[in-house]
């Protein structure tokens, strides 16, 4: 896990690095610059729209008594997807986007889930019970 960790770190910086130069190469840094704030304040809406929904819709599970998972699990897509929005350039606005729409986010929720279960399979999901 770690080995993958260190990857990412040095991996998505470069990537990002990489686009934007390209990116300032194409259109110029202030439009550049000018398409990173932009790609921001759409996401900042969505991502605020989407917490919305899915507050309003896990709020209504729990009131009829069902446990809230599906909603639990689209929270933590939708809150991934706007820290990743925060992110200055390209490739983690792209993916942040892709978790924070409806239509994309159902592929990232089976890929958590995958996870989740291959940890509790290997006995590595933890719980805490105070009485």
């Amino acid at each position: 896990m770690i080995r993958w960790l260190i990857a990412i770190f040095i991996l998505v910086p470069a990537l990002e690095i990489w686009g934007l130069l390209t990116v300032g190469r194409l259109i110029g840094a202030w439009q550049t610059f000018a398409l990173i704030l932009l790609t921001g304040f759409i996401g900042a809406f969505f991502v605020r729209r989407e917490m919305k929904k899915v507050w309003n819709y896990a709020r209504q599970q729990m009131n009829r008594g069902q446990i809230p998972a599906g909603s639990i699990l689209d929270g933590i897509c939708i809150f991934a997807g706007g820290l990743m929005l925060l992110l200055p350039g390209f490739v983690t606005d792209v993916v942040g986007f892709l978790l924070v729409f409806p239509l994309t986010r159902p592929f990232a929720k089976v890929g958590i889930l995958y996870l989740i279960q291959k940890q509790m399979t290997k006995g590595r999901g933890r719980t805490i019970y105070r009485p």
